[in-house]
């Protein structure tokens, strides 16, 4: 797609005015060059233009709000000046992936006061002896080159003045959200555990109950029956043996005796 109808279809009805981040990524410029673009994004912080062949920066508007610009994987060896003269605020510059291969030709950034990162990956000027001494002798203003400082330190991920300030608050209360959101379900989980356990105990403490039951019911009834042995016991030899017959459905031979001479 060309450039200039990547644009319309970016701005989705918007007026350039209103826009803010623009993003034409992988789309065909006209001969290397900028197309469509003008001055009336004048709000515009944020442009990407990576791999679009772009051989020169010369058809670049006057962006006096744009602190963001992404050109690598492009063709770009110079006229850097015009950057220095149309995007003043400009903080962050990628152009990894180009045909820098001097120092001299990065000497008009010198005019970019607020650039804070460079990026010059995959650049033949990157090659050079002393290149990262050099680079940041030439533009003291810089903190960044090739995403490390001065001092080899490691730049942060996400920088609150390119991506917009409060980022890190933000991060960081979504951090104690979660942390709180994690308290809260390790709390759910005990009170869980605990319950299950109080379960276990009452179903425990019943199965003993039922069986102090069943243990009790057992004692009476041998009880009972101990009982009705003693009481034999204590009767005559012929009315225990007359009660023992009468208990297995039998008749007392004396009984059918006299019921004969009768």
């Amino acid at each position: 797609m060309e450039m200039d109808k990547r644009l319309t279809l970016e701005l989705r009805n918007k007026k350039p005015g209103e826009v803010k981040e623009l993003v034409l990524d992988n789309c065909r410029s006209d001969d290397g060059k900028i197309i469509g673009l003008s001055s009336d994004f004048e709000n515009l912080e944020f442009l990407s233009m990576i791999n679009v062949h772009l051989m020169s920066v010369s058809n670049l508007p006057k962006l006096n709000k744009l602190r963001k610009l992404e050109l690598s994987d492009n063709r770009v060896s110079g006229g850097l000046e015009v950057l220095a003269e149309r995007t003043p605020n400009l903080t962050h510059l990628n152009l990894s992936g180009n045909k820098i291969k001097d120092i001299n030709t990065l000497e008009p950034l010198k005019k970019l006061p607020n650039l804070h990162s460079l990026d010059l990956f995959n650049c033949e000027v990157t090659m050079l002896i002393n290149y990262r001494e050099s680079v940041f002798t030439l533009l003291p203003q810089l903190t960044y080159l090739d995403g490390f400082d001065a001092d080899d330190e490691e730049a942060p991920d996400s920088d609150p003045e390119a991506d917009g300030e409060g980022l890190e608050d933000e991060y960081e209360n979504g951090e104690g959200e979660e942390e709180d959101d994690d308290e809260e379900e390790d709390d759910l989980d005990e009170e869980v555990i605990d319950d299950e356990e109080d379960e276990d105990d009452d179903l425990e403490g019943e199965e003993e109950e039922d069986g102090v039951d069943d243990e009790e019911e057992d004692e009476e009834e041998d009880g009972e029956d101990d009982e009705e042995d003693e009481a034999d016991d204590d009767l005559p030899r012929g009315e225990k043996r007359k009660r023992n017959l009468e208990d297995e459905g039998e008749e007392d031979p004396e009984d059918e005796e006299d019921d004969e001479d009768d």
